[in-house]
């Protein structure tokens, strides 16, 4: 069948050419034979009408018109739709139509070997195009049941979070071995130090007491049990060493396993995926048959080219995305295409042409719908917007936000009401279902040139790429093929952006917002840190800039469904799971950036760019900086400031803390006294000599609690001296006078 309509097509093109006559001719002949050998005798005269029609053009009783085409497609469309009647089950015959008689003007006498050829070719009845017969074309082939491969499919994502459970264990086990390496470092450095000291005793006792004899202390036993312990440190540490090094060696393995098993993993994926794809082609019949009838409806001519349909895609995302399609087709022949006399009169052929192309990018497919017909008309909608409160009086619009109105429930700017167009329904429905899939729809018109719908959708609704990120304390993910960029802002940069409301990469400007405004929580504010993280998202034509707390880099993730109800929210395009089960949702944050960057104060209650920056930096929690060697203490420390609400950063030693205060101003520095490479009096010290960072209070926390060390900590300019142990409401009490506060807990 698709290939009598290819033939059928073919022929239509180039009347004058026999070669896709005469195919088309067996092509229908083949059908005939088949249909009635298998007792489908209403298949079978429908067929031999249309053949008869075929035989009358080739004897010259009919001439190669418009008309006949005509009459052969829409015979074609009984004919397909009989087909799939009867692979249904259903045997009724197919309603009589009017303007497609069934009797054929001239009936032609068939010779006697071609009554012959009709009743013994039976073996052929292709359902798909011809196609080279190939090594792999004599493979046997197994019909499995779509849902088993559904599950199977399902089976491999659920395999894949568990493994990302183990990645992220092994993530961390791989950190704190690393810790434990660098632990043994300095327990290595301080029991050298013992040893040093104690064998300088030992000699120093030596040489103190004198002795006539000419032997040397070990031949006296002249270790202490002190000597002896410290030998018994050193080799305990070069036992906890060689346990570390093993534990390296273990982890390295393991980490190689994980790696084969996630190669092999993926594998499967795609092996299961690959038996899912299919052609863009194998819906091509339905999109032709739409077009000719919905032209006939509407009283139009036009065609439709389908460019790149050998490109494969997700059977389950190309059964969804049909009915999307066939909607667009129908509307670029109700509101896109012109009447045959408005196109002679601007200068267009007659027939209207409606091209269907695809083409893949990265993982994800854009299948884009172009006509050459009048464009949308922004007038005609920006008055339909006003009328139904989609826009408020006096607000000048751009094109792109109009272009998007059409996607509104209940929008149409069609005159009057028919089965074709003018009842509201639609366009929104499609956007739904696009978005429920994953993907997006962009909106790109000429005027008098026509409009161009392109849809990104992925290529599997099972696996993707996304980038995961944190913000407010909540974790997201966004599909890589939004992403263009991931800035890193200083904090002056970032307050230049927050004070011009947007960003600009490479000559283009991206409106700036943070994510939680985006998505209802106007409140959050955004913890200032040294780099700030701006992800800048391109969705078609359309740009933004949204700022995040936390990018933790990019995964493969599985992508679950999450039900009608969720799917059609704005921003929304599908959720995940991690691997300790939590649930992640996916989202595009281009049309909520446009849809806040449009919406007037009068409607929200938004300040202004400079103002808000204003307003974030006056509502930022105190930044504390912990400086200490010991990663117990910064662990410990850090876990109770930020129980507190306090924004907490840390570093290890003072050369560290000086780094880290390049770009950031802390309110309040924690200071340890002993400490590798810069210790507190000299970090204090450096502080207090520099303009930027003379009035940070210092709160120096130390075991050093004699008064002469006290001393010297104030005098260089400490403003508070506390001595361990120390209970946790001291600490936040000299925090809360430090920062001028009366309560000791901030809210």
């Amino acid at each position: 069948m698709p290939d009598t309509s290819a033939q059928l097509r073919a022929w239509r093109a180039s009347p004058g050419e026999a070669a896709a006559r005469d195919a088309l001719r067996r092509n229908l002949h083949t059908i005939k034979g088949s249909a009635r050998m298998v007792g489908a005798m209403r298949l079978g005269e429908l067929t031999h009408v249309m053949e008869s029609r075929v035989i009358a053009v080739i004897e010259g009783h009919l001439g190669a018109s418009a008309e006949v085409f005509d009459t052969l497609e829409a015979q074609l469309d009984r004919l397909d739709e009989t087909v799939e009647r009867l692979k249904q089950g259903d045997l009724s015959p197919v309603a009589e139509e009017t303007n497609a008689p069934l009797e054929a003007p001239v009936e032609p006498v068939l010779s006697q070997a071609e009554t012959a050829h009709a009743a013994t070719v039976t073996v052929t009845d292709p359902l798909a195009p011809a196609q080279p017969v190939t090594r792999d074309s004599n493979a046997l082939t197994l019909r499995v049941r779509a849902d088993w491969v559904d599950r199977m499919v399902n089976q491999a994502g659920e395999v894949a979070i568990a493994r990302s459970r183990i990645e992220s264990e092994v993530f961390a086990f791989k950190r704190h071995v690393n810790e434990l390496s660098e632990a043994l470092v300095r327990l290595r450095g301080h029991i050298r130090e013992v040893e040093i000291q104690a064998e300088s005793q030992m000699q120093s006792t030596f040489l103190t007491q004198g002795s006539a004899e000419e032997f040397d202390p070990l031949e006296f036993d002249r270790f202490t049990r002190f000597q002896e312990v410290t030998r018994f440190l050193a080799e305990s540490v070069n036992d906890i060493s060689t346990v570390q090094h093993i534990l390296l060696a273990r982890l390295g393995e393991a980490d190689a396993a994980l790696i084969q098993q996630t190669r092999l993993n993926r594998e499967l994926q795609q092996d299961l995926l690959r038996v899912r794809m299919v052609p863009l082609y194998s819906v091509a019949e339905r999109l032709y048959r739409t077009v000719r009838q919905t032209a006939r409806d509407v009283d139009k001519r036009a065609q439709l080219d389908i460019q790149g349909g050998e490109l494969e895609i997700d059977r389950s995302v190309l059964e969804k995305v049909t009915a999307p399609l066939e909607h667009l087709l129908r509307n670029a022949l109700a509101h896109g295409i012109e009447m045959p006399e408005e196109r002679r009169a601007a200068g267009k052929a007659e027939f209207g042409e409606i091209v269907l192309s695809a083409r893949q990018s990265g993982n994800e497919m854009m299948l884009t719908v172009k006509d050459d017909g009048a464009g949308l008309n922004y007038a005609r909608i920006r008055e339909k917007a006003e009328a139904n409160g989609l826009l408020l009086p006096g607000v000048e619009p751009t094109e792109t936000l109009l272009a998007q109105m059409i996607f509104a429930a209940g929008f149409s700017t069609a005159e009057t009401v028919s089965q074709v167009a003018g009842r509201g329904v639609g366009m929104d429905v499609v956007k739904s279902e696009i978005s429920a899939l994953g993907g997006r729809i962009d909106i790109i018109s000429t005027p008098g040139a026509g409009t161009s719908f392109n849809i990104y959708l992925p290529l599997t609704l099972a696996m993707t790429q996304a980038v995961m990120i944190q913000a407010a304390k909540h974790d997201y993910a966004l599909p890589t093929p939004l992403v263009q960029q991931v800035l890193e802002l200083k904090p002056g940069e970032l307050e230049k952006a927050m004070m011009a409301g947007e960003v600009t990469w490479r000559g283009t400007r991206y409106p700036f917002s943070y994510l939680p405004h985006l998505l209802g929580d106007t409140e959050a504010v955004h913890e200032v840190q040294r780099y700030n993280p701006v992800v800048l998202l391109a969705s078609g034509s359309s740009q933004a800039a949204v700022l995040v707390d936390v990018i933790e880099g990019t995964r493969e993730i599985v992508v679950k469904n999450i039900g009608p109800q969720m799917a059609r929210i704005t921003g929304v395009a599908g959720a995940t799971v991690r691997g300790d089960g939590r649930v992640i949702l996916i989202l595009n944050p281009v049309p909520l950036a446009l849809r806040w960057a449009s919406l007037p104060r009068t409607a929200v209650e938004r300040t202004a760019p400079a103002e808000a920056a204003e307003i974030s930096a006056a509502l930022q929690p105190p930044l504390v900086l912990v400086v200490d060697d010991s990663l117990t203490v910064r662990k410990i420390t850090t876990r109770l400031l930020t129980r507190e609400g306090f924004r907490v950063d840390s570093a290890k030693d003072g050369v560290d803390a000086l780094e880290r205060m390049h770009d950031l101003i802390p309110d309040v520095v924690l200071l340890d006294v002993e400490m590798p490479r810069m210790d507190g009096f000299e970090l204090a010290r450096v502080m207090r000599s520099d303009a930027r960072l003379k009035s940070v209070p210092i709160i120096m926390i130390t075991s050093r609690t004699a008064d002469k060390h006290r001393n010297r900590a104030l005098e260089i300019g400490v403003n508070e001296y506390l001595g361990k142990p120390y209970q946790e409401q001291q600490l936040l009490d000299a925090i809360a006078v430090q920062l001028g506060q009366e309560a000791a807990v901030p809210a």
